[in-house]
């Protein structure tokens, strides 16, 4: 895929979705730690039932870590991995509370070293969150999940077998990247959660399909 190309769909889906934000819910870096956490292997609208129910009831550090590992669960036990992710959680606050003062750390290296905490949580919260661009490093960067996997690929905007390859592929590959970069994991993720689905891409219905460059196209 060439340069104009992409371009174009950039302008399309910022035409589209001028103001792209996450479909999670929260008043703060803590609580999108929290949810994106949750939202491992689960929908986000899973995620937001579970946390409309805890948040109101504990949404800092140390409110969910009074709570202990089973008073978490009885409020995510609607979400998949609900166990390993209701005890990462208490680790996660005793961490904060212990080194960060109760607070999420505005660092990468600091997000990552939290349990059940990953490269892309870390992206997401640093992007939605404080609205980073860049990272500590001054490197442009993008949390990819599944369905930014699939769209990248799918479309030949970018190519990856693996998430960081994906991930940094899409980097290389996006022009204006100022323009563009900070709010193209929104994008992504939308299109694919909503247009450019798993199992049978809804061709007929995308704004970029005569972009795309994917060989099977759908009249759906």
């Amino acid at each position: 895929m060439n340069k104009e190309k992409r371009i174009q769909i950039l302008q399309r889906l910022r035409e589209n979705n001028p103001k792209p934000t996450t479909e999670l819910e929260f008043n703060s870096p803590f609580e999108l730690l929290v949810a994106v956490l949750l939202s491992a292997q689960a929908t986000d609208v899973s995620v937001n039932k579970a946390t409309r129910l805890l948040y109101p009831v504990a949404n800092t550090p140390q409110a969910i870590f009074d709570l202990g590992v089973d008073g978490v669960k009885q409020y995510i036990k609607t979400i998949g991995l609900f166990n390993s992710k209701a005890e990462n959680l208490i680790k996660t606050c005793r961490i904060l509370l212990d080194k960060h003062n109760g607070e999420v750390p505005e660092n990468r290296e600091a997000l990552e070293a939290l349990p059940g905490v990953g490269r892309k949580t870390a992206n997401v919260v640093l992007n939605t969150a404080f609205g980073w661009l860049k990272d500590n490093e001054g490197k442009y960067f993008i949390a990819v999940d599944t369905h930014i996997q699939r769209v990248a690929n799918r479309t030949g905007y970018a190519k990856g077998k693996t998430v960081e390859e994906t991930e940094q592929s899409i980097i290389r590959n996006t022009p204006n990247k100022e323009e563009f970069m900070f709010d193209l994991h929104h994008w992504l993720i939308l299109h694919g959660r909503y247009t450019c689905v798993a199992r049978k891409p809804k061709c007929g219905s995308c704004i970029i399909e005569d972009l795309c460059e994917f060989k099977e196209k759908t009249e759906e």
